[in-house]
């Protein structure tokens, strides 16, 4: 692949490799602490309730964790929510304390089909706006259930974050999803700059390896900044690729609940975000500051909020 070198305002941030795919001068760390699968029955250091997210979330930021991607849960039983005012609640916990991370909310399908339940977030206005939501490329089989976005609900979902001024997080599980990204570009229902989380290693997409990895990388529009994740056991080693890749690394209990690949130690947030910045530590790659990262996404900052607002 041929590589080429990116600027902004003379100053080098990064290189392309083949057609668009960024090669980052320092890591992106996304960080997933939840998801909507993990349950404390799995493992009991999965936070659930908003305080818990809260907390999870502002114990990352010393591990150089820029964006935080959220997921919603009810606060009497633990199950997913796409409640605006429970978002709304974690975002004003975060946002009281840090303004400078960059706060992605889910509007993902697996358990809410419906785009006027996975839109609702999007209505937060003011200082309790998200910067971020994200927006699955396509429909999806895991490996026990089906993700269904259709085109309609995704097309509409882009559109309602580019009418609020929300930056899609551009979720792609394989090749055919970085190309409908491409369609909706097209469309002008996204922007540059664009920013994608690749996520490897689920049974009917795309594979946890150098191979699958390199094609979705170099499928990649001009001006994306990546992320790359991998589902379970896959975790650790494409949060590797990331990083010694001149990417970004998405990492969480989201996707992976134990530690270990002989599955006998709960992981904790704290743990998984600790290894990752140890390896990065250990190639010397530097990691970005969410206020770095806002500039290159060409996001404002936001206003300090007390918990009372």
């Amino acid at each position: 692949m041929k590589m080429t070198l990116f600027f902004k305002d003379g100053i080098k941030i990064g290189q392309r490799w083949g057609k668009g795919g960024l090669k980052m001068e320092k890591l992106i760390i996304n960080f997933t602490p939840t998801g909507m699968i993990p349950t404390k029955r799995m493992n009991p250091n999965v936070p659930t309730s908003p305080d818990e997210i809260i907390k999870d979330v502002l114990k990352s930021l010393k591990y150089g964790v820029s964006i935080v991607h959220i997921h919603a849960r009810d606060e009497l039983t633990g199950a997913p929510t796409y409640d605006k005012n429970t978002y709304a609640k974690i975002i004003r916990g975060i946002r009281a304390v840090n303004r400078d991370v960059i706060i992605c909310v889910s509007t993902s399908g697996r358990n809410f089909p419906e785009f006027e339940k996975r839109s609702q977030v999007l209505d937060l206005i003011g200082n309790l706006k998200p910067d971020m939501a994200s927006l699955t490329l396509s429909s999806l089989n895991f490996n026990k259930q089906a993700s269904i976005s259709t085109p309609q609900t995704i097309k509409g979902l882009a559109q309602k974050m580019q009418e609020r001024g929300i930056m899609p997080e551009l979720e792609a599980f394989d090749v055919g999803m970085i190309n409908y990204a491409k369609y909706l570009i097209r469309k002008n229902l996204l922007a540059p700059p664009y920013y994608f989380n690749l996520i490897l290693g689920n049974i009917a997409c795309a594979q946890a390896d150098f191979l699958h990895l390199g094609m979705m990388i170099n499928e990649l529009p001009p001006n994306s900044y990546w992320s790359c994740g991998g589902v379970g056991d896959f975790q650790l080693f494409m949060n590797t690729c990331g990083i010694i890749g001149g990417g970004g690394i998405r990492v969480g209990l989201e996707d992976n609940i134990f530690f270990d690949k002989r599955r006998t130690v709960a992981a904790t947030n704290e743990m998984l975000l600790r290894r990752a910045k140890i390896i990065a530590d250990t190639y010397g790659v530097k990691i970005a500051k969410p206020k770095e990262v806002r500039e290159f996404f060409r996001l404002p900052r936001r206003p300090v909020i007390s918990e009372k607002e």
